[in-house]
């Protein structure tokens, strides 16, 4: 590549990532990762925990089936360890319940700003005329006023009362 298509090039892509929706998708991708974070404590250290209480005492996590055949009991992080293989539907189910808390939360997130934006858009519906429009010069003009400042017109009272 030329020198001036190397320059147009980082031009455009200096453009690009300055756009505000490029910097808008950064910030989200932020938060999300420390949100789900969040869930994901919320998932492991509260709500698994009584359910694994209520399965005999065994941590979720560690729910897996031995694939080498073997019915001995393990833990996900032994078997990891010593290279054996397991399904870990443990895990799996914390992800899936990580997911159903992310996607509630999206939910509740989007349906407030919703009602907001409503809200928002129900007040400026609601708002009186404060202008009127002159009929011989077709201007914006103050909805008490009886005459026009623009051209003068002296209006009438049924005008001016509109």
């Amino acid at each position: 590549m030329g020198e001036s298509k190397v320059k147009s090039f980082v031009q455009e892509f200096k453009d690009f990532a300055m756009r505000g929706n490029v910097i808008d998708l950064a910030v989200g991708v932020i938060i999300g990762g420390a949100f789900n974070k969040i869930v994901t404590s919320i998932v492991n250290d509260v709500i698994m925990p009584p359910i694994g209480a209520l399965i005999g005492g065994m941590d979720f996590k560690d729910l897996v089936i031995r694939l080498d055949g073997s019915t001995e009991p393990i833990s996900l992080a032994d078997a990891t360890a010593n290279g054996v293989p397991v399904l870990a539907y443990g895990s799996f189910i914390n992800t899936v319940i990580d997911f159903i808390l992310v996607a509630f939360c999206v939910f509740i997130l989007v349906k407030v700003i919703n009602t907001v934006h409503r809200k928002k858009n129900v007040e400026e519906v609601k708002e009186e005329p404060t202008t009127k429009t002159c009929p011989y010069c077709i201007t914006e003009i103050a909805l008490e006023a009886t005459r026009c400042p623009n051209c003068t017109s002296q209006l009438e009272e049924a005008q001016a009362s509109r």
